[in-house]
């Protein structure tokens, strides 16, 4: 048996909150690490925040670097992981709700101590100086977490294993990444129809360098093609469902299990990560909250100063098959149906074009100092080209192979993940072993 300590070659925690203040963030700079950085075994690279090179050094005790490994201090404890060499950025300043550590490589793999971490042993040695009065925190950090006795084999056989976990976590990155590269596709052609203006006419040649018929619109102040109308988002939308939170068990009227659809979940929905939304329990008359084929989901509440509200999310097959339940959304999002199913795409992909030029800051409302989205006023008063519906439907036709292969990627991910987590322990006690070929 090893305390911790006796591997660690330095370690310190995040920055206390007076000295990193919401007002020292910026949109670049110096990469923040959050909790939403530490959902898998590496560190995820959707940095948000930012701060000067200058105030990152200012609190230089706080900077973490590539193989140090990173532990959730309070919030959403129990997260950890280590930062690859493959990450973006050679630094990171940590937030004030983590801890960094550096370890000596020469007697652990920080792969291998970072999976037995996710391990429910690894979990419960962890949370075992929580404290979950008000704000879950752990108590003194540190020293705990350097106190903790683990019974690791060999630093080969750490190896070994930590190799064979990371061919399975190479091949999740991999769909990820091709997933990431399919959606630009989409957003690609998605910009030469509607943006440019080039979608096939008739006859399959682009429409405007064709020198397809372009119409001034005053509302617009630009030229849209002869036959396009300009409306709001509104006009494409059948009706809205509300969000839903329910109950984390199945107690009295509540007995309608769903897999629920938070902010934090869009990732995942969208095929860019392996997490999974979490399982409540609703009131059998809400089932009307249920979503289907064609719906898409709006985060209405959240965000940052440098994050606006209105994510949005889309529900395709695969994206249906991927849970064993029905799925809602939660309270803090907002579920809508369209007239049309063949606009799902033409929607999403403006939405979210709009949603990448910042547009929703100008659309935001404050309640008990959380950003809310006036969505209503957004997609009533907002003016958009609307194209025909003929033009709608033959760019779904050539996108919706595109969005249902980042799916299928999606889907096999969550297998590979359940493969995974289910050897991962037997690996960490010896119960399976792994061959020498690796």
């Amino acid at each position: 048996m090893n305390k911790l300590e006796d591997w660690i070659i330095d370690c310190a925690s995040g920055p206390f909150g007076s000295n990193l203040k919401v007002e020292c963030f910026t949109h670049d700079g110096f990469p923040i690490i959050d909790g939403a950085n530490l959902k898998e075994i590496a560190l995820t690279d959707n940095i948000t925040k930012f701060v000067s090179e200058q105030k990152a050094r200012s609190l230089s005790k706080s900077i973490a670097k590539k193989h140090d490994v990173i532990v959730t201090i309070s919030g959403t404890l129990g997260q950890i992981s280590y930062i690859p060499e493959t990450s973006k950025y050679e630094e990171y300043l940590c937030s004030q709700r983590q801890f960094r550590v550096t370890f000596d490589e020469t007697k652990v793999n920080i792969k291998y101590l970072t999976y037995y971490f996710h391990t429910k042993e690894g979990q419960k040695k962890i949370l075992s100086f929580a404290n979950y009065v008000g704000v879950p925190a752990l108590s003194q950090p540190l020293p705990n977490f350097k106190k903790i006795t683990v019974s690791f084999p060999d630093i080969n056989i750490q190896n070994k294993i930590a190799h064979f976990l990371t061919l399975l976590d190479d091949k999740i990155k991999l769909n990820n990444k091709i997933n990431a590269e399919l959606e630009n596709m989409a957003k690609t052609l998605y910009d030469y129809w509607f943006v440019q203006f080039d979608f096939p006419d008739e006859n399959k040649r682009p429409y405007k360098s064709a020198n397809g018929k372009m119409i001034y619109n005053e509302v617009l102040k630009r030229e849209i093609p002869e036959g396009w109308e300009v409306g709001t988002f509104s006009s494409y939308i059948h009706q809205d469902k509300g969000g839903d939170w329910g109950k984390d068990t199945c107690s009295g009227n509540y007995t309608k299990k769903v897999s629920c659809i938070r902010g934090a979940d869009f990732p995942s929905l969208l095929g860019h990560s392996s997490s999974n939304a979490p399982i409540r329990y609703i009131l059998n008359k809400n089932s009307s909250k249920v979503l289907s084929y064609g719906d898409l989901i709006i985060e209405i509440s959240g965000g940052s100063p440098t994050q606006s509200t209105g994510r949005i999310g889309y529900i395709n097959q695969h994206a249906l098959d991927k849970f064993d339940t029905d799925i809602i959304t939660s309270n803090f999002c907002k579920a809508i149906s369209l007239n049309n199913d063949k606009a799902l795409y033409n929607f999403y992909l403006e939405w979210e074009r709009l949603y990448k030029a910042d547009v929703f800051f100008n659309y935001e409302g404050k309640t008990t100092g959380i950003k809310n989205l006036l969505f209503d006023t957004f997609v009533e008063s907002y003016k958009i080209a609307i194209p025909p519906k003929n033009v709608i439907s033959s760019f779904y036709d050539n996108v919706s192979n595109i969005f249902e292969k980042i799916q299928f990627n999606s889907k096999e991910n969550s297998w590979l993940q359940t493969v995974r987590d289910f050897l991962l322990p037997l690996l960490m006690n010896g119960q399976i072993t792994v061959s020498s070929e690796y």
